[in-house]
């Protein structure tokens, strides 16, 4: 029989809260508040236990890099992971690197612990499964019979999933999402008995036909790859006054088109030309909030010679022209300062 592991604070937080180093805020019968943080921003996790040997972590992140960089194998631990908002990056030992994004599950062994671990959008929302096997196999045998005899099987999951020791990865279907859905909306005074119901479901859909009928192979990139276009999007943020073509982006960083085009959209989640359109209207947002720049100089800086053609860009990402977005941000501090004001 396996040996079972204790879900002790040391073992949470070296193999699943990104590092020793995590503060706990609150600490109570029925979950536990952490904390980490570390030069690129904050994160908080909520931890429930569900049952003996299954925890689930709700995770609030801030940040771009986690505060765990390398995680030892720990034996006998499965890790489910479902994103809701931003995008999670993993390193493994072999120097592959797979994405989660928005909707996506993924299923991965502890022994395949990862060496690095990041968020390139500097935030992320999901939640976290952890499963001791031998633990959570015995208590889950216990409520199957109790239910019929379901079947509940973590080690059929695990070599079905895990096998070879890969994570198992696979986009947001209909029945992910009702599944977490639920997760992220449960009432708070039911919220532990609720988890209990969900991760159950859970269960039987992973260990479903269904699930192999919806996969979806996602791919992996390599250390080199994943370098290459961290520095390429570094390269354009850098310089948002200058419209850089692909081909130019290509030819600089010795990095073919085609595969350039697809790790881009595999790390941030979005294509080159999206992400950036994107950067460039939230950064002249903060730019008419925070200064008094006129509207020319600021279509400037983020690449449009032409202002009219800048401003209709604007209103159609933000809703209002960039004077009229201007406009009611200081009104709205006006509004905000005459109400403490009446206090």
């Amino acid at each position: 029989m396996p040996k079972i592991q204790q879900f002790t604070e040391e073992l949470l937080k070296r193999q699943v809260l990104y590092g020793p180093e995590t503060q706990t805020l609150l600490q109570s019968a029925q979950r536990t508040i952490y904390k980490m943080e570390n030069a690129t921003g904050v994160g908080i996790l909520t931890r429930y236990p569900v049952f003996t040997g299954i925890e689930l972590l709700y995770n609030d992140i801030h940040m771009s890099d986690s505060v765990n960089q390398n995680k030892l194998p720990t034996p006998g631990l499965m890790e489910i992971n479902h994103c809701r908002v931003g995008r999670f990056e993993c390193e493994f030992p072999n120097g592959q690197t797979a994405y989660l994004g928005e909707g996506d599950l993924a299923v991965n062994m502890l022994t395949n612990a990862t060496s690095g671990a990041w968020f390139p959008l500097a935030h992320y929302h999901g939640i976290s499964i952890v499963v001791d096997l031998p633990a959570a196999s015995r208590v889950l045998a216990q409520v199957a019979e109790a239910m019929g005899g379901m079947s509940f099987d973590l080690y059929s999951l695990q070599e079905r999933l895990c096998a070879d020791n890969t994570c198992f990865i696979m986009r947001s279907t209909e029945s992910i999402k009702h599944i977490f859905s639920e997760l992220y909306t449960a009432p708070s005074g039911l919220r532990s008995s609720y988890i209990k119901l969900k991760v159950l479901e859970l269960f039987l859909f992973l260990n479903s036909e269904e699930l192999f009928l919806q996969q979806e192979k996602r791919p992996y990139f390599n250390k080199e790859q994943v370098h290459t276009v961290k520095a390429i999007k570094a390269y354009l943020t850098e310089h948002l006054d200058r419209q850089i073509t692909l081909g130019e982006l290509s030819e600089k960083f010795d990095m073919p088109l085609t595969s350039m085009k697809l790790c881009f959209k595999g790390i941030y989640g979005s294509s080159i030309s999206a992400y950036m359109h994107d950067y460039r209207m939230q950064y002249a947002a903060a730019l008419l909030r925070q200064t008094t720049q006129s509207i020319t100089e600021i279509a400037g800086q983020v690449g449009y010679a032409n202002v009219s053609k800048f401003s209709a860009a604007f209103k159609l990402d933000k809703g209002a022209t960039p004077l009229e977005y201007r406009r009611s941000f200081v009104q709205m501090e006006q509004n905000l300062s005459l109400g403490s004001g009446k206090e």
